[in-house]
């Protein structure tokens, strides 16, 4: 059987709550590109969520069909806690960008390093494979994917996202759903009524990842959907130690609030001016050179 992760549970809880709210009868088929749109995350963790209603007898992956509502699931639980784990992300995180992590590391390393057990270290391990930070090697160990360490790089990257994402939202094929929107716009409400704390950095940069990617895959381009995902997994180490405090997130979920606004008017000019000038702005709070979430 599926060993589901925190995340995973999550999204599962949460799919269960929208199958209820929709009303679908058994026998309806669950789209996962749509509700990686409506739950505003990537494809990999709702599929891992499937895979969790799968074992829980509620779904069944049919060929050549997708996956199927079997059962009639029962009402969500309450949405679980922030995960117990995130801190030795943000540790591991921090450690890495400061070079003192290894590129390949073996479990017995971080258990020794950190002084965790085997099943935490195994645990955390698996959230970064998850989020594309780490990858498992074929043989032994792990090796970190390497993020944005230099600053010359970090400042190329800016300016390649300053010219592609703004332009991705003025494509010809460009379409956003409501849902999306409206999914979105309540993460980063709820972001702004959530206490802060330091581990909250994971949760804010996932959901700032989720924003860019999503309006890259509206696009309807797949090589900025892609480009824009890679440029989300080099972001992830060197953003998840957050140094700006509550103030910053305040100003980077306005920001992102009142393009969603516009977008949901349909005045696409207008959302990807706003989507430049907040890239622009992100990038040049690197008076510092040190990672600031956008």
């Amino acid at each position: 059987m599926h060993q589901p992760s925190r995340l995973q549970q999550d999204l599962a809880d949460r799919i269960v709550q929208l199958v209820n709210e929709d009303k679908l009868p058994v026998g309806s088929l669950l789209n996962e590109n749509r509700l990686a749109r409506r739950l505003a995350v990537s494809r990999t963790p709702v599929r891992g969520a499937l895979r969790h209603l799968e074992d829980q007898g509620i779904v069944a992956r049919r060929p050549n069909r997708g996956v199927e509502l079997i059962a009639k699931p029962p009402a969500a639980p309450a949405p679980l806690s922030s995960d117990d784990h995130e801190e030795w992300l943000v540790r591991i995180a921090r450690d890495q960008r400061n070079g003192d992590l290894p590129e390949e590391i073996s479990e017995i390393e971080v258990m020794r390093r950190y002084g965790l057990n085997r099943p935490t270290v195994q645990r955390v391990l698996s959230r970064l494979a998850e989020l594309e930070m780490v990858e498992r090697k074929s043989g032994y160990g792990w090796r970190f994917l390497t993020g944005l360490r230099d600053a010359a790089i970090r400042n190329e990257s800016y300016r390649f996202r300053i010219l592609l994402e703004p332009m991705g939202i003025l494509e010809p094929s460009f379409r956003i759903e409501g849902a999306w929107i409206e999914a979105m716009r309540r993460r980063h409400e709820e972001t702004l009524e959530r206490p802060w704390q330091e581990t909250s950095s994971v949760t804010f940069f996932e959901m700032n990842a989720a924003f860019h990617e999503g309006l890259a895959e509206a696009s309807g381009n797949r090589f900025i959907h892609a480009a824009i995902r890679h440029q989300n997994q080099l972001r992830r180490f060197s953003q998840y130690d957050w140094k700006f405090g509550f103030e910053r997130v305040v100003v980077n979920c306005h920001e992102h609030m009142e393009i969603l606004d516009y977008l949901a008017k349909d005045e696409r000019e207008i959302a990807s001016i706003l989507l430049r000038r907040h890239l622009e702005r992100a990038s040049q709070i690197r008076a510092s050179q040190e990672p600031v979430i956008d």
